[in-house]
């Protein structure tokens, strides 16, 4: 097999395993296959991304991809949560839906400024998705909500202000850039360049 190709395959791998989580809790309920089954996918979610920088093969296709897979993957868990725990997403209805506006308004102005989402992957994505997997593993796992979904609630409108932020700040669509900080200064070496450019 082309080592290249495994990058690829861990994004295709949340793709797939998406749809067979939200059939497991159908019914209303979920077995011990939804948990082992979000595990995987985000085991595959953290070893896509290094996996790929260290073959050179971290691409704007290959990230913009990963995070499309992100959206399949937690809509699945999302819709899954409703079916199965919809009394604990009613009861924390105030924050689920801060982060659900802050993530609208992230769309939004992505789309407005560069035509499709941002693809940054920063430091706050990745602490997000550590939350946002403890909150998942408690809910389903432990049937426990309390301070792990108010964790993740915080840290997703964190995310989603920081990367609007970041949105406003860079002229240009960009990938993988790790921080607002990072963004400041990549900013100053675009504008840089384009003085250098115009004389």
């Amino acid at each position: 097999m082309n080592q290249k190709l495994i990058p690829s395959g861990l994004v295709l791998f949340r793709f797939l395993i998406a749809p067979f989580l939200l059939w497991d809790a159908l019914d209303g309920k979920t077995s011990i296959w939804f948990i082992v089954g979000f595990i995987a996918a985000f085991l595959s979610d953290i070893f896509d991304g290094i996996i790929a920088r260290r073959l050179g093969v971290s691409t704007a296709e290959l990230r913009q991809a990963d995070s499309w897979a992100d959206v399949c993957l937690f809509s699945c868990i999302f819709v899954s949560a409703w079916l199965v725990h919809k009394d604990v997403l009613i009861a924390y209805q105030l924050p689920l839906l801060t982060v659900i506006i802050a993530q609208l308004v992230w769309w939004i102005v992505n789309l407005v400024k560069y035509g499709k989402p941002a693809s940054y992957h920063t430091y706050s994505a990745k602490f997000w998705g550590i939350t946002l997997a403890i909150a998942i593993i408690s809910l389903f796992g432990f049937n426990y909500a309390g301070i792990s979904l108010w964790l993740t609630c915080i840290a997703g409108v964190a995310y989603s202000i920081e990367e609007i932020a970041m949105t406003m700040i860079l002229p240009v669509w960009t990938h993988d850039v790790l921080s607002i900080f990072h963004a400041l200064k990549l900013r100053e070496q675009l504008l840089i360049q384009k003085d250098e450019i115009a004389s």
